[in-house]
C-alpha cells in the first residue's frame, strides 16, 4: 500500500467482466502477497468493465475494506478499453496488470517489475514460452498460443516470446506515449503495444512465469482468433504506410544499437540457411499432413507454403543474413511472399505432373513428390533471398577526376568504390588508403 504522502511506485490493475465468484479470493491473495514481499510504494486497481452480475458490488466492498484497494468502473466492455482508463488515471511509477483468476504466479511479479522501477527496461511481459517456464494447460491451447506467436514473428517481425500472457508491466512515461496509438480494445491490446513498443526501439524485458491453466476462462477461442489475425493485418498495414509514428516514438526514447551486426560469411549463410530451409521443410510436411484430409491437396499445400514461408523468411531475415531492426522488415515479408509465389508454382506443378502421370497415386506419393519440390523450391529462394530480398548494398563510386592533389598533377584514378557504410569502412577512409600517383612516385625513389 501507499503511505501518506509517498510517492505511488506500483499499480496492479486487475481488468474484470462477471467475475464474481473468483474476484473477492483473487485481490485478498493478491493484496496479501504485496504487502508481504514488496518492499515498494503499491495500489491495485479493480477495473470494472460492464460487469452484469454482482462483480461491481463486490469491488466496492472490496476497496472498502482492503488499504490500498481502488476501484474503476466502466460502462463499455473490453480488457484493452480497461487498461487504458486504468493505466491513464494512475499516477504511479510502473504500471502493471494480473488476470483476475491469478493462473501467473505472483512470484515473478517482483523480476517483472524490478527493471521498470531501475530504469533498465521500458516494458516487461511474463512468457509461458520460456524453456524455464512451467505451465499446465492443454494441447488445444498450446498450440493455438505458439502458432500464434510464429505468425507474429514472420509477419510483423516481433522478437518477443509471448504476446497474450496476462501478466505484464510498463513504465508510466513509455505508457502514456504508446497508449494513444493502441487502438485495439479487447485481447489484441498487447499484442498492439508490445509491437508498437518494439518497433519504437524500446526494451521489452521477459520473466519466465509459472503458468496454470484456468478452466473456467472467459476467452473465446475462435472470435479471438479472427479479431487477432484482423489486428495482425491493421498493426502491419499501418507500420508499412508509417501511420504509426514509430520514429518519433525512437527518436524520444528509443535504445539504439551498440554496433551493426557482422553478416556471416557465404558458408556461415549457406549452412544457416540449410538449417532454416530444413526446419521448414520438416514443418511444412507437418502441416500438409494435418490439413491435407481437410483441405485437399492443392489448397492444403497452399496453406502450408504461407505459413512456412512468412516463419521462414523473418528466420532467414535474422539468422541467416543477421538483419535486425524494423527498417524494410515489411518490404522483405512482401519480397518474401514473392518467393514464396515462385515456390507455390513450383510445387503446384509437381501436383500437376504426378497426377498426369500417376493418377491413382496416394497420399504418401504425394507427399514424397512434394517434398523434393519443396527442396527444389528452396535452393531458389536461397539465391533470391541472397541476390534480391537480403542482397547487400552495392558500393557507390564517387568522381574525384575534377580534384587535384598538388598544383599540376591529376590523380591516378578518376573514380573510387565505397564501400557500404555498415561494411566499416568510410569514403574518407577509401580516400586516404588510395595510393596517388605522387605518392607511388616517392615509394619507387625510395625502393631504388
Amino acid at each position: 500500500m501507499t503511505p501518506h504522502g509517498s510517492p505511488l511506485a506500483l499499480d496492479v490493475v486487475v481488468p474484470v467482466y462477471n467475475e464474481q465468484f473468483a474476484l473477492d479470493a483473487s485481490i485478498r491473495r493478491l493484496a496479501a502477497y504485496l504487502s508481504d514481499e514488496m518492499s515498494t510504494t503499491w495500489q491495485i486497481t479493480i477495473a470494472d468493465n460492464a460487469s452484469t452480475d454482482g462483480t461491481p458490488q463486490i469491488a466496492d466492498r472490496l476497496a472498502d475494506e482492503i488499504d490500498g484497494v481502488r476501484v474503476i468502473h466502466t460502462g463499455r466492455k473490453g480488457r484493452g478499453h480497461a487498461l487504458k482508463l486504468a493505466w491513464g488515471a494512475s499516477n504511479a511509477e510502473v504500471l502493471a496488470y494480473v488476470d483476475v483468476d491469478l493462473s501467473t504466479d505472483l512470484a515473478a511479479l517482483p523480476p517483472l517489475v524490478a527493471p521498470l522501477l531501475s530504469g533498465h527496461s521500458d516494458v516487461a511481459i511474463g512468457t509461458r514460452l520460456s524453456r524455464s517456464s512451467r505451465v499446465v494447460r492443454g494441447g488445444k491451447r498450446e498450440f493455438i498460443s505458439r502458432s500464434y506467436n510464429v505468425l507474429l514473428h514472420g509477419a510483423l517481425g516481433v522478437s518477443f516470446s509471448d504476446a497474450q500472457c496476462g501478466f505484464k508491466a510498463i513504465r508510466s512515461d513509455v505508457a502514456a506515449r504508446l497508449l494513444p496509438l493502441v487502438q485495439d480494445d479487447a485481447w489484441f491490446f498487447d499484442t498492439e503495444l508490445l509491437v508498437i513498443a518494439q518497433r519504437s526501439g524500446l526494451r521489452i524485458h521477459e520473466v519466465p512465469v509459472d503458468w496454470i491453466d484456468d478452466t473456467d476462462s472467459r476467452v473465446e477461442i475462435m472470435p479471438t482468433i479472427r479479431e487477432d489475425l484482423r489486428g495482425v493485418y491493421r498493426v502491419g498495414r499501418d507500420l508499412a504506410r508509417g501511420a504509426i509514428p514509430v520514429q518519433s516514438i525512437y527518436a524520444e526514447l528509443g535504445r539504439t544499437p551498440i554496433g551493426p551486426a557482422a553478416r556471416p560469411s557465404f558458408l556461415g549463410q549457406v549452412l544457416r540457411f540449410g538449417i532454416v530451409g530444413a526446419l521448414s521443410t520438416a514443418a511444412y510436411a507437418v502441416l500438409y499432413l494435418l490439413l491435407q484430409g481437410v483441405l485437399g491437396a492443392q489448397a492444403a499445400n497452399f496453406s502450408a507454403l504461407l505459413i512456412t514461408a512468412v516463419a521462414n523468411t523473418w528466420a532467414n531475415r535474422r539468422f541467416t543474413f543477421a538483419i535486425r531492426g524494423p527498417a524494410k522488415a515489411a518490404t522483405h515479408q512482401f519480397q518474401g511472399l514473392i518467393v514464396f509465389g515462385l515456390a507455390w508454382g513450383i510445387t503446384s506443378g509437381s501436383l500437376v505432373a504426378l497426377d498426369a502421370l500417376a493418377p491413382n497415386a496416394g497420399t504418401v506419393a504425394e507427399l514424397v513428390v512434394l517434398t523434393v519440390a519443396n527442396l527444389v523450391a528452396t535452393v531458389l529462394r536461397f539465391v533470391l533471398l541472397r541476390r534480391w530480398v537480403f542482397r547487400t548494398p552495392k558500393p557507390v563510386e564517387i568522381d574525384i577526376s575534377h580534384l587535384s592533389l598538388t598544383s599540376g598533377q591529376e590523380p591516378a584514378l578518376s573514380t573510387v568504390s565505397v564501400g557500404a557504410v555498415s561494411q566499416g569502412q568510410s569514403a574518407a577512409e577509401t580516400l586516404s588508403a588510395t595510393p596517388t600517383a605522387d605518392q607511388n612516385s616517392s615509394q619507387k625513389a625510395s625502393a631504388a
